[in-house]
């Protein structure tokens, strides 16, 4: 009970409109499907992808560490590191394990030609759809460990595509086709609640001297 006043308590510092704003958001975000980069060094791919999530109502980001460790550039997510989750992990083997762990299927974003084509990839499963460097692509261990493989068609003589614009065109129609579906695809009641409690603590100035005076 302590916890729904706290919130209550919180909501009376927002005005009505963003308070309605907030739940109009959250019943569009999805852990349906989640995405996941790995080691990639230039930050303002990093930010774009994060900005392409949360734009299109994915909540949770997993990040790769294994070499360089990230700084999500503010100008270039521009606020969206406030509204999407950031999960980070030293190697690609914890990230792995972890989303399994969850549910979800391994999908590897790769050029090849035995990959499945975008407009062809089944929905119907949680998926982690997993993005490398342009340059490198992903590991060989993430590409062994994937359930499937996946691939935006090309027809030009350029073979790939920057991360941050792969990551934006493969976010926007995979999310788009899920609410358009019939799946099962908002967050479940305990996930939305505590998903809007941080971003009532984040948009609360003092939030955390304003909950511990409420609490005593």
């Amino acid at each position: 009970m302590q916890e729904k006043e706290i919130i209550a308590h919180l909501e009376s510092f927002l005005t009505p409109h963003r308070r309605s704003l907030f739940k109009e958001v959250l019943a569009q975000r999805t852990n349906h499907l989640t995405i996941a980069t790995q080691d990639v060094y230039q930050l303002h791919n990093t930010s774009a992808v994060m900005r392409s999530c949360e734009v299109f109502g994915i909540q949770n980001l997993h990040v790769i560490e294994e070499r360089k460790p990230k700084n999500i550039q503010r100008e270039i997510a521009m606020g969206s590191q406030k509204w999407t989750t950031i999960n980070s992990y030293k190697s690609s083997e914890d990230c792995l394990a972890s989303l399994r762990n969850k549910g979800y299927q391994i999908v590897a974003t790769t050029p090849g030609t035995a990959s499945t084509a975008l407009s062809d990839f089944a929905i119907e499963k949680p998926s982690a759809i997993f993005f490398g460097t342009e340059k490198e692509g992903l590991s060989d261990n993430i590409i062994s460990e994937a359930d499937v493989q996946l691939k935006i068609p090309m027809f030009g003589f350029t073979e790939s595509l920057n991360i941050s614009v792969a990551a934006a065109i493969i976010i926007q129609s995979l999310t788009s086709r899920l609410r358009n579906s019939k799946i099962d695809w908002k967050l479940d009641e305990k996930e939305a609640k505590s998903i809007y409690f941080n971003w009532l603590q984040k948009s609360v100035k003092n939030s955390e001297s304003i909950i511990a005076q409420y609490k005593q």
